[in-house]
């Protein structure tokens, strides 16, 4: 019988903790709780967090609003919410001052398009938080606005975006403007609309035109992946979005590689 040598067992691999930052309201259910389940699928934490430490509280508009799984969330992204929800760490999330990015392995952006959001979208504390996620070569995904978070996220070497030099996608402006157009006739929850819409704040953030990918159109779901980074245009990508980012993750705990594959 051979003796093992415990100095020869190869280390046990640890399961990975992801952060979701959050605004207190308004953020897209289906764009958080579908990457969300695909990672507590795996057995894998998920750790919130929100400005105050509030527990949040997802666009109310798309969580039970009409004609599921086209203007709200379908069935699965409700149920997903739902137990989401119910999880300890979403009812007592950690205020944005207390993210420590060496704490974690990744980072989820989701996005949402309610008058809340600004409180995420322009939060230079977060910002600064992704920073240090980016500058430790953290795998980010970002989904819908939440990708506005990134754009606005600068490098204090070059001063630019951290998107410069980056292959993204974003929500395509033609979406953009009739979701508010539509939200402006129709529903009148207030649809968030800056001077210029994401895909263009994306554009101008990035080193060339030819970086930012629209995808092959909005009938099937799309996501850009350029080494720590995924994003993906809005709600109807997420299960896409979702599948992704639990591979590269995975990928990366079992190679420790930061570069892993592209899909485009």
């Amino acid at each position: 019988m051979t003796e093992i040598n415990p100095s020869e067992k190869k280390p046990e691999r640890v399961a990975p903790s992801i952060l979701m930052p959050l605004p207190d309201h308004d953020f897209d259910p289906t764009e958080s709780s579908i990457p969300w389940k695909a990672c507590n699928s795996q057995s894998w934490r998920v750790e919130f967090s929100t400005e105050h430490g509030n527990m949040p509280q997802a666009d109310l508009n798309k969580l039970k609003g009409p004609l599921p799984g086209l203007i709200s969330a379908g069935s699965k992204a409700r149920l997903a919410y739902q137990q989401m929800s119910e999880d300890p760490s979403y009812r007592h999330p950690i205020p944005y001052p207390e993210i420590d990015a060496a704490r974690y392995t990744a980072l989820l952006l989701p996005g949402g398009d309610g008058l809340r959001m600004r409180q995420y979208l322009e939060n230079s504390l977060l910002q600064n938080k992704v920073l240090q996620f980016w500058q430790r070569g953290k795998l980010i995904g970002a989904i819908c606005h939440g990708i506005l978070v990134v754009a606005r996220t600068i490098d204090p070497q070059t001063g630019r975006s951290v998107l410069y030099g980056r292959k993204v996608t974003a929500l395509p402006k033609s979406l953009d403007r009739l979701a508010y157009l539509l939200d402006k006739w129709l529903v009148k929850h207030g649809y968030i609309m800056y001077s210029s819409c994401v895909a263009d704040e994306v554009r101008g953030c990035l080193e060339r035109p030819e970086d930012f990918s629209p995808g092959p159109g909005l009938l099937g779901p799309y996501v850009a992946s350029d080494d720590n980074l995924i994003t993906a245009r809005w709600y109807m990508d997420a299960e896409l979005f979702a599948k992704c980012f639990v591979e590269q993750l995975d990928r990366r705990m079992q190679t420790g590689s930061g570069t892993l594959y592209s899909q485009n």
